[in-house]
């Protein structure tokens, strides 16, 4: 049966805020950034001008080209890491040691000499060694960090990446806007971001994170995690699925939506607040969460959002 135990938790820890608290600070507001705080410009510099929609309409001349490769990799250890914009990610765990890619490139202009300038400028760059893949979308909007700073370029350029990967392989997939990021059967660790859209992980046996800004997060697990793992979004619910031998410590923490489990849960004690200095400033913050165990406990999974339920279930497939 599944059951809201936001009551239940917050009324132990009487703790049921997003985010961090920080007292005795004379000055909270950065120079920089006035005090704002916004989840997706902070995290790639992303520019709210920029609507998908309006592509059709605002870049007339369009084209379309595909990209197919095969890597073959060696090692006990194989990692893979797409670093996406525009576009979505779609990985699948197979045998074998090799990585087959399939990229669908969409581009749209306001004319045909920009048209020209977008295939020129925004470039797919493959770094391969022997137990590795890098896959690294770069362009003008790429930043000195290499974050997103987009100005308005008379072209757009969408990438679509499909994946077929070893099983065992570690991935590290991110994209900002125009996708979803899926990964299915894979068995190795994982981190996962995007911004504007969702993060869906089926039939997974490692451990990592997943984070979305403005998004649902989904993800059901072949075996549940032994390593510390996170889950966060801001604006989406997030759904995670355990086999029923699940043994883990989780700290939530929401603002505006309930937890919901189908796992017997017990109480768990606040985190301690951290003490911090900064020149002259004290800092103390406290992460604000309640805590709930699973069984007799195990590896820290840590489930944030600010508008969405937080659904914890049992897998019965």
């Amino acid at each position: 049966m599944l059951r809201n135990i936001s009551n239940i938790l917050c009324a132990v820890t009487a703790l049921c805020v997003f985010g961090a608290v920080a007292v005795r600070v004379k000055a909270l507001a950065s120079p920089a950034t006035g005090g704002q705080n916004s989840a997706s410009s902070a995290s790639t510099g992303w520019r709210e001008h920029i609507h998908m929609d309006d592509w059709a309409t605002d870049y007339p001349v369009h084209d379309e080209e595909t990209v197919r490769k095969t890597f073959v990799l060696s090692g006990s250890e194989l990692s893979l890491d797409v670093d996406n914009v525009f576009g979505s990610i779609d990985v699948v765990g197979t045998d074998g040691n090799q990585v087959q890619m399939v990229v669908n490139r969409s581009f749209r202009a306001q004319s045909a000499k920009k048209l020209d300038e977008a295939k020129k400028d925004v470039t797919l760059d493959m770094t391969q060694q022997s137990d590795s893949l890098r896959l690294y979308v770069n362009g003008p909007f790429r930043s000195h960090d290499g974050g997103v700073d987009w100005d308005d370029e008379g072209y757009a350029v969408n990438m679509d990446f499909q994946l077929q990967v070893p099983r065992a392989m570690e991935v590290t997939l991110k994209t900002v806007e125009g996708g979803n990021v899926q990964v299915r059967d894979v068995k190795g660790n994982f981190t996962v971001r995007n911004v504007n859209g969702g993060i869906e992980m089926e039939n997974i046996s490692g451990s990592g994170s997943a984070r979305t800004v403005n998004g649902k997060i989904k993800v059901s697990f072949r075996e549940n995690p032994r390593q510390n793992s996170s889950f966060q979004s801001v604006n989406g619910p997030i759904e995670l699925s355990f086999t029923p031998k699940l043994a883990a410590d989780f700290r939530f923490t929401t603002f505006n939506g309930g937890i919901f489990t189908d796992f017997p849960m017990t109480s768990l004690a606040a985190e301690a607040a951290q003490e911090q200095r900064d020149g002259a400033r004290e800092i103390i913050r406290t992460r604000r969460s309640t805590g709930a165990r699973v069984g007799a406990g195990g590896p820290e999974i840590r489930v944030e959002n600010l508008n969405g339920d937080i659904r914890v279930l049992e897998n019965h497939e």
